[in-house]
């Protein structure tokens, strides 16, 4: 079946700009597929699923969502809806990319349907509110966000510019999807964690991965990142892991902005694949600006990391119970797993002399681990430090080893 642009959004009030959108394509060459997510009224033209159709598959209907006349209902209606059309038209192998566009309403149901769909699968939103935070719509998916500049509230001179670049946009990923086949094709695909504080590690591991004929991911733990690796480990996309920065555990524990929430470290486990974990800027939560530190944690050891980041060192109760959490994530996994725990330090503040030096901490990390881990996981303790080529060596050489042990299994 030929792939065509699927265009989702409101046709009752969105119609003429889904209409020049859909035109546009259609000049490029690119067939499309439209799904009405409008409410209100009836479409401008004509659509391929109906918002009839799309409000069943959102658990309701038209009628029961306009004798309600509440926005927020319809909005999530047809936002869950959206989201599962897209689910089948790719199980149908109709999408070859998805646009959308609109305001705040238009960006959620948009937005919702593009984060349902795999990674690599084009996905262009123009919107209102694509200057401001983006990461609710994008969350971990690969979606190409269009500021709108304007709102979209019928054609004329600057929204003819920005809808005709983004209908072109989209139709040249289409079109060239494919055109090259990557050159890691035929390589396992293997997923590595890193901070700026854990780079010496993360990248001596890499490289040694790489020379060993891997494919490389390297996931920023930010809380996106760390998401980003577990959302391509359910996807199948990721054969291993080296977690080398577990960091986003400290944040969603004592209140950082680089949570990755509740369910960090566990898609690993969970989808069996082998995975060597460390302990990589767990002395560390992170906050934006010094102003924006909450005030009880006022008195507490901080590191000024730049002008936008601010560094909170953890202490011996919060790494105690790091530890606990730690142990109890990978319990709960059926991975072949190793710890590597660097008795020096965790990161490049955590070493003798710097601003994080912490003994006390890094002990009660070590017990937090040590007495709830499975005892059939083991743990390797080494003499220096997380950014010492030796403890690269050694997460790196680990690795291959439950990597191969895989293959031969």
């Amino acid at each position: 079946m030929e792939k065509k642009a699927v265009l989702i959004g409101a046709l009752d009030t969105k119609g003429h700009e889904f209409q020049f959108v859909k035109d546009a394509l259609q000049v490029c060459g690119i067939d499309t597929f439209v799904v009405d997510t409008g409410v209100l009224g009836e479409p401008l033209f004509i659509p391929d699923v109906s918002a009839y159709e799309v409000a069943r598959a959102g658990g309701s209907s038209i009628e029961e969502l306009r004798r309600q006349n509440d926005r927020g209902t319809a909005v999530t209606v047809m936002t869950r809806g959206a989201a599962n059309i897209a689910v089948q038209l790719e199980k149908q192998g109709i999408i070859g990319g998805v646009f959308g566009m609109g305001g705040t309403a238009g960006t959620t149901v948009a937005a919702s349907a593009m984060q349902a769909l795999p990674i690599g699968v084009p996905k262009l939103l123009v919107s209102t509110v694509a200057s401001g935070n983006t990461r609710p719509y994008v969350g971990v998916k690969d979606i190409m966000m269009m500021y709108s500049v304007v709102d979209i509230a019928g054609i004329n001179r600057l929204s003819r510019r920005i809808l005709n670049n983004a209908a072109y946009a989209l139709a040249g990923m289409i079109r060239y999807a494919g055109l090259e086949q990557e050159s890691a094709d035929d390589k396992v695909t293997l997923g590595i964690t890193m901070f700026g504080v854990t780079t010496p590690c993360a990248t001596r591991v890499r490289e040694i991965l790489e020379e060993k004929g891997y494919d490389l991911l390297v996931f920023h733990a930010t809380g996106t990142g760390g998401l980003a690796m577990e959302e391509l480990i359910k996807a199948g996309y990721i054969k291993g892991v080296a977690d080398i920065t577990t960091t986003e555990l400290a944040d969603d524990l004592v209140g950082g902005i680089f949570t990755a929430g509740p369910n960090r470290l566990e898609a690993a486990g969970a989808a069996g694949i082998p995975q060597v974990v460390s302990v990589g800027a767990l002395d560390m939560v992170n906050f934006g600006p010094p102003d924006t530190v909450p005030a009880p944690f006022i008195e507490r050891i901080f590191y000024q990391h730049n002008p936008t980041t601010t560094l909170m060192r953890t202490t011996v109760s919060e790494n105690r119970e790091l530890g606990r959490i730690l142990a109890a994530k990978l319990n709960k996994g059926t991975a072949p797993t190793i710890v590597v725990f660097p008795k020096a330090g965790v990161s490049l503040l955590d070493m003798a002399g710097k601003a994080f030096e912490g003994k006390e901490e890094r002990f009660a990390l070590y017990e937090g681990i040590k007495q709830n881990l499975r005892s059939d996981i083991p743990m390797i303790d080494m003499d220096q430090d997380i950014n010492d080529p030796a403890v690269a060596d050694l997460i790196a050489e680990q690795l291959l080893k439950l990597m191969e042990h895989k293959k031969e299994g």
